[in-house]
């Protein structure tokens, strides 16, 4: 024992020997501190689990258990849940409730299943808008829109609520979703514990102070330990590298630089080498016999290579990460038609029967359209992909199968990376970029952290491996800085939308919701940037004052005096653009004039001197004689004295020209003739040669432009005001004016800092301004009363609540039928993948066609009205246009055609048609809660939800 330590900090695993050697007074305070942290329900709760707790989880335990909100940001795979699970067993041991949320119903359903096992089906409820389970339990699992929902609802199931749980609590940042977690942190009620479990972002302080102004009370711990190591290579082609140089046995690191930090030298040898093979044979053309894609001795290696290797490694089971559907479903068939298969025949056994078990309720017709036994065959071998395209209840028993260890190797798109539970001992890349729907971009450091934590499964493995496969033009160190680095801010995408500004005005009011809003970690954020404007503002203003000391005149005012020199600059700038313009015009319009034949001088470019037209290139004439207008202006095709044949632009014709002579052209020149090229340069010459050149077009402009000047009152008027001001006779003021000259920069600079300070001061509200300024001229707000219209909106939640609204109030999907409304509701929900997919072949006839007409034509309506208030899509995701490509589909669908006739015709994958139904259900149970009670869209909203729910709907648990 250290003798210099205190009596009291005698550690309580003290071993008997030691024991024995304390005095009285020490094992008293032994024994009292041992039942105090045995009093503790952290001390219960470590009892439950067979590994001991890390320091970071035993840190905001504590923190939970002294009553204090908790922010834990650590890596994927660290084991943050562990703290959720605590805030649960403090629930109970309270006597209170706890909300566990989750940003996606997957993993609402894999949580509900952990703690049913833990605490038992009657203390654990799951709501999720499919799935409403035990609502009133002690412990209820749900996504955050459901609990967001009972806020404004004013649910009495948040009775006797002590703890929430927000896990994967960074989803905030989601442009799409994020608002719901800051609508959830601001209207929790006090009395609510927060906990927030968030991956490692490099902003994870600036998160915890605004948790701490508007939760109050929150401790911020930060974990970046990764519990299972994490080993970083590339694969190329035969060979796997590690991608750092691993240090000596004496600590150093090889070729210098932090351990583990410096990247293999071998590997940047390699690609170097590479590149400059490739620039080689990119010179001399592809050499005989080089086999195509491999330009030297290095390679991309193929699936199947990588998946042998990673099994003679010891380094399966691994998720490859595609970032295409189509290519994760590619790569399970080539490992199946290579006739690989990672799995024993009693694997096998156990993959069938847990397989069969999980679909027996799929009707065996529909077996055959999902591509079931093929997926099988795929399984049964170790194989699988997992993407949003496939059936939910295929995706679920490739996550069991895959945690389970049956399942060797997966190739997932990138979802996978955001979901649930289901780490791997590798994690291979197949390439650094992907598709976000605009363009192909590089993959970001965050993105890199989120897909390769995955690897390594804590109590499982000691290490875990990430594997890049080469590809051409590699860069080993712009790799290593992005395997390095740990930039994940977290930056909010809250915006206030008009179902969230009814509710507000309904519970608070008008003023009261503005400040609400202002404590957001939107208004936070912007907040803080104006703390850097305003301290540059601040240093600006000071060298303004010492700039406005060295411009002083004894003679006068000399910021009068730069006022009138900036005033005459401004203005000759403008009279010489607008003389430049007309000159434009003239020579535009002196172009459009020429003729075959006419002999010119080109004033200026290149070609610069005589050449004869031979084709004006003027616009050509429009259907109704009107002559087109193009952007570049006429481009004549010319020869010029010295035979060369080149079609000009504008820009060599900076004033206007005139022919000087007519020069008639063989009908037999040819253009490519050098023969009749020189012929006819000859006759140029000989015709016009004697012929003076205009003045140069320099001389022309600088004339024109003196001209105007000097016909301008205005610029007469500044110069008689310049030379007759005092200071204008100051023998030091071309020094003043430098320093007047650096005076205006900084103050126009200065200027642009303010109104950068102005919009974002307040700028969250003064969008509620807005926004309840389309709602106030619309009637849904008056004041702070909300109508009954107002109230309507309440009860809507979505991209397109107001259109919902607007249809409802106008009564446009009246007189449909169930499978018509549903048609109608897709359109509120469905977004193509790609942004311009063109319009629908196919609608369905009648009355859904009509009415999806008219919900086109009010969000036009909307749109415009949005337009007049300065509502952009920034603001309210709301100016999405309706989409009208899944109707047929779902039309079909609630009208009870089958499976496969609908999936054919919708040219769909069976998970996105899962998923976007899903959403069409969840707006149908809205507008069963919206619409009049004892109005036909509430009835056939409530029909259309018994239509579209069969068949592998009903069967899909996860959305």
């Amino acid at each position: 024992m250290n003798p210099s330590a205190r009596a009291d900090e005698t550690p309580l695993d003290q071993g008997e020997q030691d024991y024995e050697e304390l005095s009285p007074a020490e094992r008293y305070r032994l024994a009292r501190r041992r039942a105090a942290e045995q009093a503790t329900a952290l001390y219960a709760f470590r009892e439950l689990y067979e590994f001991p707790l890390d320091e970071f989880q035993v840190e905001a335990c504590e923190a939970l258990e002294a009553g204090h909100g908790v922010l834990v940001a650590a890596p994927t795979g660290s084991g943050k849940t562990i703290v959720g699970e605590f805030a649960v067993h403090l629930a109970l041991t309270e006597g209170r409730k706890c909300f566990y949320t989750t940003p996606i119903k997957a993993l609402s359903n894999q949580k509900y299943a952990d703690l049913v096992r833990r605490y038992g089906a009657a203390k654990v409820g799951l709501l999720t808008g499919d799935n409403t389970v035990n609502g009133e339990a002690p412990i209820v699992v749900m996504t955050t829109e459901v609990l967001r929902n009972m806020l404004y609802a004013g649910s009495q199931t948040l009775g006797g609520l002590g703890y929430v749980v927000m896990d994967e609590v960074h989803y905030l940042a989601d442009r799409f979703r994020g608002a719901v977690w800051e609508e959830v942190i601001i209207h929790l009620p006090e009395s609510v514990t927060l906990v927030s479990l968030s991956a490692t972002v490099s902003n994870a302080e600036e998160f915890g102070d605004w948790l701490d102004t508007v939760r109050g009370g929150t401790k911020v711990i930060v974990s970046e330990h990764r519990p299972v190591p994490l080993w970083q290579h590339v694969m190329a082609g035969h060979r796997m590298f590690d991608l750092f140089a691993e240090p000596e046995r004496d600590g150093r690191p090889k070729a210098g630089g932090r351990p583990g930090k410096s990247v293999n030298p071998e590997l940047v040898r390699l690609a170097r080498a590479e590149n400059d093979r490739t620039a080689h044979f990119s010179r001399r053309g592809r050499g005989r016999g080089m086999p195509k894609g491999r330009p030297g001795r290095v390679w991309t290696p193929n699936r199947i290579d990588v998946i042998e290797r990673l099994d003679r490694e010891g380094l399966l089971p691994a998720i490859t990460f595609v970032f295409s559907r189509a290519g994760c479903e590619a790569a399970v068939q080539q490992c199946v038609q290579a006739g690989l298969r990672l799995t024993d025949d009693a694997e096998r056994a156990q993959i069938r029967e847990l397989v069969e078990g999980r679909t027996e309720a799929i009707p065996s017709e529909d077996l055959h359209v999902l591509g079931y036994f093929e997926w099988l065959d795929a399984l049964e071998r170790g194989f699988a992909a997992h993407h949003a395209g496939m059936l939910p209840a295929f995706k679920e028993v490739v996550e069991e199968l895959f945690v389970r260890g049956l399942v060797k190797a997966v190739f997932a798109t990138e979802t996978l990376a955001l979901g649930i539970n289901m780490p791997a001992r590798s994690v291979v890349l197949e390439k650094l970029t992907k598709w976000n729907g605009e363009t192909h971009a590089d993959v970001t450091p965050g993105e890199y952290t989120q897909l390769t934590g995955r690897a390594g499964r804590r109590g499982i493995d000691i290490e875990g491996h990430a594997v890049v496969l080469w590809q051409r033009g590699l860069d080993p160190e712009a790799l290593g800085g992005l395997a390095g680095t740990r930039t994940y801010p977290l930056k909010s995408s809250f915006r206030p939308s008009y179902n969230m500004a009814v509710n507000l005005v309904h519970q608070f009011g008008r003023h009261r919701s503005r400040e609400l809003l202002e404590t957001s970690f939107a208004q936070f954020q912007a907040d803080r940037s104006v703390v850097g404007i305003a301290r540059q503002v601040q240093r600006n203003e000071e060298g303004l004052e010492g700039y406005r000391e060295a411009m002083t005149c004894h003679l006068g005012d000399f910021d009068e005096y730069m006022s009138l020199r900036r005033e005459l600059k401004e203005r000759e700038t403008r009279l010489a653009k607008e003389g430049a313009a007309q000159r434009r015009a003239g020579a535009a319009d002196s172009l459009e004039r020429l003729r075959p034949g006419d002999v010119i001088h080109v004033p200026a470019g290149k070609f610069a001197g005589l050449a004869v037209v031979l084709d004006p290139g003027v616009p050509p004439v429009g259907r109704h004689g009107h002559r087109q207008q193009w952007q570049e202006g006429p481009r004549p095709l010319v020869l010029t004295a010295e035979r060369q044949v080149k079609r000009l632009a504008l820009i060599d014709f900076p004033v206007p020209v005139q022919p000087v002579e007519r020069l008639r052209i063989p009908k037999s020149f040819n253009a490519r003739s050098p023969q009749s090229r020189r012929d006819l340069a000859s006759a140029l010459r000989t015709r016009a040669g004697h012929i003076e050149p205009p003045e140069s077009a320099r001389a022309r402009k600088g004339r024109g432009a003196a001209s105007g000047a000097n016909d301008d009152p205005e610029l007469s008027r500044l110069r008689k005001a310049i030379r007759q001001h005092p200071c204008h006779g100051c023998d030091d003021r071309e020094n003043h004016a430098r320093w007047g000259e650096r005076y205006v920069r900084l103050r126009r600079d200065t200027e642009q800092l303010e109104r950068r300070m102005r919009s974002r001061t307040n700028s969250v509200a003064r969008t509620f301004d807005r926004v309840c300024a389309v709602l106030t001229d619309l009637d849904y707000l008056k004041g702070d009363q909300v109508t009954e219209d107002g109230m309507r909106l309440a009860r809507l939640y979505g991209d397109l609540d107001l259109l919902a609204s607007e249809c409802l109030r106008e009564g446009v999907w009246n007189g449909l039928d169930p499978a018509e409304l549903a048609a109608c509701v897709s359109a509120l929900v469905y977004e193509s993948r790609q942004s311009d997919d063109p319009i629908p072949d196919r609608l369905p006839e009648g009355r859904a066609k009509h009415a999806l007409h008219e919900m086109v034509r009010i969000w036009g309506r909307l749109d415009a009205l949005e337009d007049e208030h300065g509502v952009t899509q920034q603001d309210n995701w709301s100016r999405r246009e309706p989409d009208l490509g899944f109707a047929w589909a779902v039309h079909r669908w609630a009208s009870g055609d089958g499976l496969n006739s609908v999936l054919r015709e919708a040219d769909m994958p069976a998970g996105d048609f899962v998923r976007w139904t899903k959403q069409v259900i969840d707006v149908l149970g809205q507008l069963q809660d919206a619409a009049p009670a004892d109005g036909e869209v509430r009835r056939n909203a409530r029909k259309a939800v018994d239509a579209v729910l069969r068949g592998i709907i009903a069967y899909s648990s996860v959305a």
